[in-house]
This record gives structure tokens, C-alpha cells and sequence, in this order.
């Protein structure tokens, strides 16, 4: 079940990084970059892209065992 959900959470960050990339105008996109641009500002993506990749590695590694 772990490797289910650590896919899962691995899928949500590339989508995090791939949509911050192109600056995408998915709506769930442009909701949230939306609601983070109060704090970040021009550097909204780039918050994204960094976040994105962190949700990446975790995700990997909740897949293989060693959290959780």
C-alpha cells in the first residue's frame, strides 16, 4: 500500500513542478499561485518548482520504505 500512495504523492509533485515550469493556467494552478502570491510574490513558480520537487523525493521515498 505504501508504494500505491508514495506514486501518488510522487505524481502530485511532478504535476506541482511540471505546471510551475510552463506557469500553466489549469485552474487548480492559477487557484493556488493565486492564494501563494500574497507571500511570494513574482517568485510564486519558483516556490512551486522547489516544492514540487520536494513533494517528488518524498513521495519516493514513503514508494520504497524508508518513511513511514
Amino acid at each position: 500500500m505504501h508504494v500505491l500512495w508514495g506514486c501518488l504523492i510522487a505524481a502530485v509533485g511532478l504535476f506541482m513542478l511540471v505546471s510551475a515550469t510552463q506557469k500553466s493556467q489549469f485552474i487548480i494552478c492559477r487557484l493556488l499561485v493565486a492564494r501563494s502570491k500574497i507571500l511570494w510574490g513574482v517568485r510564486v513558480h519558483s516556490f512551486y518548482q522547489v516544492a514540487g520537487i520536494l513533494v517528488i523525493v518524498f513521495g519516493i521515498l514513503f514508494a520504497v520504505g524508508v518513511i513511514g
